[in-house]
């Protein structure tokens, strides 16, 4: 299928993201392991790694709360992308864009997970499906809104998406510049700056599909 030029430049110019992205998120996920020069602040919790090596990584509470937010914000936008996917008709450019939010999500929800356990940290209750709306300027889908989207066919489906993803990654977008504002630990501040380069752009792109559809 030809793609229309606006969004052909705008998916490619995602892609070379995600790739930086996801070589990021192994560097950020191995910098959050490496063995710090200085010893770790009070706030600071030392972990073993699997070669029982002790490591320490230096975080606050910013660091904390945006890695417990962001995880099932992510989640929630993976599921939505696998929703969206398993329906019929849905306009190439779209399904093009899920997978590649599924494609930067779900690696950064690996390395995030990584972030708690060097820290000593746990994971927020509830999972990423509805239910778990931090604020109201987070973007979280609800239940409500979750199940529209999951019972609308394709055709309408496809707007639904782009309309509660776009909501959903400007939420993410202010996470993560709090982060990059508030944060310590120069990882997950880096990994937050990945998150507001790449939501932007995509930002972009979905409000240039609602326009075409």
């Amino acid at each position: 299928m030809t793609y229309p030029r606006a969004l052909k430049t705008g998916l490619a110019a995602l892609t070379i993201t995600a790739a930086l992205a996801l070589a990021g998120c192994s560097d950020t996920g191995m910098g959050a392991m490496a063995p710090s020069s200085t010893a770790p602040p009070a706030s600071s919790t030392s972990a073993s790694t699997s070669s029982s090596t002790s490591v320490s990584a230096e975080f606050n509470d910013a660091d904390v709360m945006f890695v417990q937010m962001m995880l099932p914000h992510h989640e929630q936008a993976v599921a939505m992308s696998d929703t969206l996917l398993a329906k019929s008709g849905v306009n190439p450019d779209v399904t093009a864009l899920a997978e590649q939010i599924k494609a930067a999500q779900q690696p950064e929800i690996d390395t995030m997970k990584g972030y708690l356990a060097a820290w000593g940290q746990q994971e927020m209750s509830g999972g990423g499906m509805g239910g778990m709306n931090h604020g109201s300027d987070d973007g979280m889908a609800t239940d409500a809104q979750l199940k529209d989207f999951d019972q609308a066919d394709g055709q309408a489906g496809q707007k639904t998406y782009l309309q509660l993803m776009t909501a959903h990654h400007q939420g993410a977008i202010k996470m993560a510049q709090s982060e990059v504002s508030n944060g310590k630990n120069p990882d997950a501040i880096a990994l937050a700056k990945t998150i507001i380069t790449t939501q932007q752009q995509e930002v972009g792109v979905m409000k240039d599909l609602l326009a075409t559809l």
